[in-house]
């Protein structure tokens, strides 16, 4: 059983228990709903998601069996996973987790291993080339094909490496 990691409980909101989660996953949409399990803190304690709405950089829950702030309390500052075999993924969807540690390959040959996953306005792989790290975007447009625990194909770039 794999834990994967959604995000962190940062506060509680108003007085009907509402948690507050930092998050940056990136299927929240497949995520966030109503009777989604999900693990909380470093022993995994089962909860299910009730109600989900976006709030500014926040995803806001409340979870099942919860009407209180003093009930959820507990919670804050800990850390959110959801267990992989409970996501559902489309063939051409994965996980940033599953990416690091893949080689790049472009026209067939080794150009480096990703080292990271970067998000944010435009996410971004982090790759390892010998001494040297690039940067180079996760778009449609750049990645060819990812086949899984194999590769991940990349459009040829002149000056990508350079």
């Amino acid at each position: 059983m794999e834990y994967i990691y959604l995000g962190k409980i940062v506060n509680t909101h108003g007085i009907k228990g509402e948690i507050r989660i930092l998050s940056d996953f990136r299927y929240k949409e497949k995520v966030f709903i109503k009777d989604f399990p999900i693990y909380i803190g470093k022993k995994h304690e089962k909860e299910i998601i009730n109600t989900y709405r976006p709030h500014k950089s926040f995803d806001m829950i409340t979870m099942k069996g919860y009407t209180n702030i003093n009930e959820v309390l507990k919670y804050k500052s800990l850390p959110v996973y959801i267990k992989k075999e409970d996501l559902k993924l489309a063939n051409n969807e994965f996980l940033d987790e599953d990416l690091i540690g893949l080689p790049i390959t472009m026209n067939g040959e080794v150009q480096g291993i990703v080292k990271k996953v970067l998000i944010g306005k435009q996410d971004k792989l982090l790759i390892k080339k010998g001494e040297k790290e690039y940067y180079i975007p996760y778009v449609k447009g750049i990645i060819k094909k990812i086949i899984p625990q194999k590769e991940i194909m990349i459009e040829d770039i002149t000056g990508l490496f350079d």
